[in-house]
């Protein structure tokens, strides 16, 4: 009870001075049909409104020889296939493209879009000048949050990703042959050997499942982690300056986070290639064959 006190304690103490909830914020309060809708799931649904608008402006009128927007999503969408290929194989791509695909260009657009000016620091809460929003309030509710700084949004994306990496599996090995891959001993050893083998290749298989239990949280925290910390970075450095009056406050909330944007433009895009590979890597170590660990 004393531990539980005292870190309740703690949070209670950092959570107004960074401004920042670990968890998105509901819009329209606990209660009713809505209750579901966050601030979070709001900035997710703008990032697939700006890939459905570029997609489509892209393929509307398709033609022989690209140019302008159709030639950007063409060179995109070929670039991302080639890389997918490239890790998975040329059977495999078909299938694993079109989520891998999906989840970077979700991941980057949503992390970028966090770096937006006013996304976490413009909502509803106590005014304390012309120009700001006192973001330390506790009641203080941003109307815009990283999609990706919410757990349950990274944790549904990893969700998502298992079940298609359990459908591709089946589908290239079948049942009988993904549990032949997973404890199957592997050297073609017989007599004593093969046995000894046997036995440590079935208790590598164990790990194996667990450790593929494991994924969905290890790909969510992950990037979790690092959007949120980024983001507790943008907000901190941007209040490095408040309590000094209105106008330091205000150019200190811009001059101060900008060398640090640069930094998170780079993690945007290097925490969405980690996730998609990752995924990707998942993806071959289980639809590989036996026949290709022989040879």
């Amino acid at each position: 009870m004393i531990q539980e006190a005292a870190i309740t304690s703690a949070f209670g103490e950092i959570q107004p001075l960074l401004g920042l909830s670990i968890q998105a914020s509901e819009l329209f309060g606990q209660e009713g049909i809505f209750g579901f809708f966050t601030n979070s799931i709001l900035v997710g649904l703008v990032v697939l409104g700006v890939i459905w608008f570029i997609a489509s402006k892209g393929t509307k009128e398709m033609k022989l020889v690209p140019s302008g927007i159709q030639n950007g999503v063409e060179f995109v969408v070929e670039f991302l296939y080639n890389q997918v290929e490239g890790i998975v194989g040329e059977k495999v791509a078909p299938k694993a493209f079109p989520l891998l695909a999906t989840l970077f260009l979700f991941i980057v657009i949503a992390n970028w879009m966090g770096l937006f000016p006013g996304v976490g620091t413009i909502g509803f809460g106590q005014t304390t000048g012309p120009l700001t929003v006192d973001s330390h309030d506790p009641n203080f509710v941003p109307l815009l949050r990283p999609a990706t700084a919410d757990l349950n949004m990274t944790l549904g994306m990893a969700l998502c990703f298992m079940l298609v990496w359990i459908w591709i599996t089946i589908a290239e090995l079948g049942v009988w042959g993904f549990i032949k891959h997973t404890f199957g001993p592997k050297g073609g050893l017989t007599g004593i050997m093969g046995i000894g083998i046997a036995v440590i290749f079935f208790v590598v298989g164990i790990i194996e499942l667990v450790s593929i239990l494991f994924r969905p949280v290890s790909l969510s925290l992950r990037l979790f982690g690092n959007i949120y910390a980024g983001e507790t970075l943008l907000h901190t450095m941007g209040s490095m300056l408040d309590g000094f009056g209105a106008i330091p406050s205000f150019l200190g909330s811009i001059a101060l986070p900008l060398p640090f944007y640069f930094m998170e433009i780079l993690v945007g895009v290097l925490q969405a290639m980690v996730f998609a590979l990752l995924c990707a890597v998942y993806i071959k170590l289980s639809t590989t064959h036996d026949e290709d660990h022989e040879h």
